[in-house]
């Protein structure tokens, strides 16, 4: 009960945020004018894509340390009552990871809506939402780590890079200089350790467009097929968005402020 009325305060003081409103109107306008100009709900999704995979992990990570350390007084004001550390810590991280799902899903979402889906909208919508707790977490995880604003936000914006551009860089390296023994098992394993990978292979793979999924994409669909892939990719993204949160409660019980 305590960690619901927590949550209705973070819930509400969020949706009064600038921020939500302006990335979900980004969002809705983006989406519109790529399914708008294409004439292709389906061409429009892979599209899309791209701003899955870049933008909201960006915007997730990025406003999530902000926000933590923006909310550090009320934080601090709250610990001086009879209430559980869990309880704060969990509002804080339901709260701003339902709401920047809600605007990610309202953004994205009612434009493919509006012009009837596609195959692999359903999926490309789970990713976002997906992503959104993910990188909640991992924002959450570096700013209880670090108690310098500048340092969270840096570390912040290292693990997205890595993630979203460096991962593949190092992945597809590593199959060029080992490219004389069999890599699909390890590349496949190895995919497990990037939530931006898994999005990218769980939605591909129901949409069949090998040429877009990567290497480590193409090895899954390849060796499993599609429907053992999805199921992998989609377990594994679970657990990304369960473990960074986890871990950063830990932290947050012995921690300090």
């Amino acid at each position: 009960m305590t960690t619901l009325k927590i949550l209705k305060y973070v819930v509400y003081d969020m949706l009064r945020s600038r921020m939500i409103i302006i990335y979900t109107a980004l969002l809705f306008l983006v989406s519109f004018g790529i399914i708008y100009t294409g004439k292709d709900v389906s061409k429009a999704v892979i599209s899309l894509l791209n701003v899955v995979l870049l933008i909201v992990p960006l915007v997730s990570i990025i406003f999530g340390t902000i926000h933590f350390y923006n909310s550090r007084e009320f934080m601090e004001m709250v610990l001086a009552m009879p209430v559980e550390r869990k309880h704060i810590f969990w509002a804080e991280y339901a709260g701003l990871s339902l709401t920047l799902a809600a605007g990610f899903t309202l953004g994205t979402g009612l434009p493919l809506l509006i012009y009837g889906g596609a195959d692999g909208a359903i999926y490309l919508l789970l990713s976002g939402v997906l992503l959104t707790f993910i990188f909640c977490g991992l924002a959450f995880l570096g700013s209880v780590i670090n108690k310098d604003k500048a340092k969270g936000i840096g570390f912040s914006l290292v693990v997205w890079f890595y993630m979203a551009v460096i991962f593949d860089a190092l992945v597809l390296a590593g199959y060029f200089a080992f490219s004389q023994y069999p890599l699909e098992k390890a590349t496949i394993i190895v995919s497990a350790l990037n939530p931006v990978d898994l999005a990218r292979i769980f939605i591909l793979l129901k949409m069949d467009v090998s040429a877009l999924m990567g290497y480590t994409g193409a090895s899954l669909q390849q060796f499993f097929g599609s429907w053992f892939g999805m199921m992998y990719s989609g377990i594994f993204l679970l657990l990304w968005a369960v473990l960074p949160a986890l871990a950063a409660l830990r932290i947050f019980n012995r921690k300090n402020f």
